[in-house]
C-alpha cells in the first residue's frame, strides 16, 4: 500500500534539481519516484550522498542519479549539486511526504459543545472532546482522542496528533504541530509548607539545622495558563505546565524535541531548539535562538540569552549572557570547562612526579627534623 503511494509521485530530475536549486548535471533520462540512502537506491531512486562515506557508498548503489555537495564531480551517473546539503534534503522530503490520514469533517463519537467556535474545514476525529467556549481555527485537524479545554484557543492550519491534551484557556498559534501525548497547561508543581523546609534551609543557610516531622505541604493553584506561538511543533509526550499568575509562554518558530519537560512561569524565546529529556524548571527565562542539547537541566529562575548553545547534559544552575556556550554540572562556559579539563591533566603529571620524587621528599623531612632535633 505505502509502495503504490510513493510510486504516485514521480518527478524529471530537471524538476528536482529546480525545487532545490541545484545545479544538475544529466547523465541519463530517469523518472524519480523516492529519494534514499545510496545502498537502499535502485533505478528509479534519487540517491543521497551529502557526506563522504555516502558518496563512497555509491560505487555499489544501483542509483542513476544522486544528490550531491556543491563541486562533487562523479561520471556515469547524474548529479544534482548543491550548496546547503541539508536544505536541499528538507525540500525534496517535503517533496515525497506522505500526510498523516486526518479525519473528514466531525466524527460520529466525537463530542464538541454546541458552545465551541469552530472555523472553516476543521477536521475532527474519533472520541475527540472540545470543550465549551473553545475555538478552532481554520483548517485545523485534530486526530483522534484529542482533549481540548475550557476557553482554549487554536489557530488556524495545526495538526493535533492523536492523544494530545491541551488544558483550560491554553491558546495555540497558526500552523503549530502537537505529536503524540503532547501535554498542555497541566498545573504547575508549586507548593508550600507552613515553616521553612529543608530546601529552604539549605538554600538559605546552607545546611539542614531543624527537621520538622509533622510539615504540612500546601498546593500553591496555577491561575494562569498558556501561550503557544505560530509555527511551533511540540514532540511526543511533551509537558509544558501552565502559570502560576501569568502565562508559560513557548515564542514562534521554537521547535521542541520527544520527552520534555517545561515548568511553570518559563519564558521560551523564539526559534529556540530544545532537544530530548531536556528539563526546565519553574520561571526560567530561555532567549530567542538559543539551542539546548539533550538530557540538559535547568533549576528555577535562571536567564539564558540570546543565541546561546547549552550543550548535552549540562546542569545549569545559574543565569548565562547571551551568546554563550555552556557545558559541564554544574555548567560553565565552554572555554572554562576546557580549562578545567585541563587543569586535571596538569594535576595528573604533577601526582606522578610527585610519587617520583616522594621518597627523596620523606628523606629531607627527616633530616629536617633530626637537625630540629639537636
Amino acid at each position: 500500500m505505502v509502495e503504490n503511494i510513493i510510486s504516485e509521485k514521480s518527478f524529471s530530475l530537471e524538476e528536482l534539481s529546480s525545487i532545490v536549486g541545484g545545479i544538475l548535471t544529466k547523465v541519463s533520462d530517469v523518472r524519480i519516484t523516492r529519494v534514499a540512502p545510496p545502498k537502499l537506491a535502485d533505478e528509479n531512486t534519487l540517491a543521497l550522498a551529502m557526506n563522504e562515506e555516502e558518496i563512497e557508498n555509491l560505487a555499489s548503489s544501483k542509483a542513476c542519479a544522486v544528490l550531491v555537495p556543491l563541486g562533487v564531480n562523479l561520471e556515469n551517473i547524474s548529479t544534482i549539486e548543491v550548496e546547503r546539503p541539508r536544505l536541499a534534503f528538507m525540500k525534496l522530503l517535503n517533496v515525497f511526504y506522505i500526510a498523516p490520514d486526518t479525519p473528514r469533517n466531525i466524527h460520529p463519537t466525537a463530542v464538541v459543545s454546541p458552545e465551541a467556535k469552530l472555523g472553516n474545514n476543521v477536521s475532527i476525529g474519533a472520541n475527540v472532546v472540545v470543550s465549551r467556549d473553545a475555538v478552532i481555527g481554520d483548517n485545523t485537524a485534530l486526530m483522534p482522542n484529542v482533549y481540548i479545554g475550557k476557553g482554549a484557543k487554536i489557530g488556524s492550519d495545526c495538526l493535533f496528533h492523536p492523544g494530545v491534551n491541551v488544558g483550560d484557556f491554553v491558546e495555540v498559534g497558526d500552523r503549530c504541530i502537537l505529536h503524540h501525548g503532547v501535554s498542555l497547561g497541566a498545573d504547575g508543581f508549586s507548593f508550600v509548607t507552613e515553616t521553612p523546609n529543608n530546601i529552604e534551609q539549605a538554600r538559605n543557610e546552607g545546611a539542614i539545622k531543624e527537621t520538622n516531622t509533622d510539615v504540612k505541604v500546601f498546593k500553591i493553584p496555577s491561575l494562569g495558563s498558556v501561550t503557544i506561538g505560530d509555527d511551533v511543533e511540540i514532540g511526543a509526550n511533551t509537558t509544558i505546565d501552565r502559570g502560576t499568575i501569568e502565562n508559560t509562554t513557548i515564542g514562534s518558530q521554537t521547535k521542541i524535541d520527544n520527552l520534555v519537560m517545561i515548568g511553570h512561569n518559563c519564558k521560551i524565546g523564539k526559534a529556540c531548539t530544545i532537544v530530548s529529556q531536556v528539563g526546565i524548571a519553574g520561571s526560567c527565562i530561555i532567549g530567542d535562538r538559543v539551542v539546548i542539547a539533550g538530557q540538559a537541566g535547568l533549576k528555577d529562575h535562571v536567564t539564558i540569552g540570546d543565541d546561546s548553545i547549552i550543550l548535552a547534559k549540562a546542569g545549569i544552575t545559574k543565569s548565562f549572557p547571551k551568546k554563550s556556550v555552556i557545558m559541564g554540572a554544574p555548567a560553565v562556559l565552554r572555554k572554562d570547562f576546557i580549562k578545567r579539563l585541563k587543569y586535571l591533566d596538569e594535576a595528573e603529571i604533577m601526582v606522578q612526579k610527585y610519587k617520583k620524587y616522594q621518597h627523596l621528599l620523606e628523606d629531607y623531612e627527616k633530616f629536617l627534623n633530626e637537625d630540629n632535633k639537636i
